[in-house]
């Protein structure tokens, strides 16, 4: 259990870097989202449909549709969102 604990709390204590571009925040939103959310014990039989197309949007550069859905579930999870310039 500790085990698992460790990443999410070495990412909540490390310093933060602050996004300028959508383009980037986007990224990173989706590397946490799947890092830590994606099927990983979170009971999920099937893939997040919302998820994989918002993350689908970020890499086409449409962050406006992409950003949004990512950002609430990460907050959902209870997970503190990259900072924003």
């Amino acid at each position: 259990m500790i085990r698992k604990l460790l990443p999410l709390l070495a990412m909540l204590l490390a310093p933060s870097a602050a996004f300028a571009d959508d383009a980037s925040y986007c990224a990173e939103l989706s590397r946490i989202y799947r890092r830590y959310l994606s099927g990983q014990g979170n009971g999920q039989l099937f893939p997040d449909v919302d998820a994989s197309v918002a993350m689908n949007e970020c890499a086409k550069g449409n962050y406006a549709a992409g950003i949004p859905p990512l950002e609430k579930k990460l907050r959902d999870a209870r997970f503190t969102l990259p900072k924003r310039d």
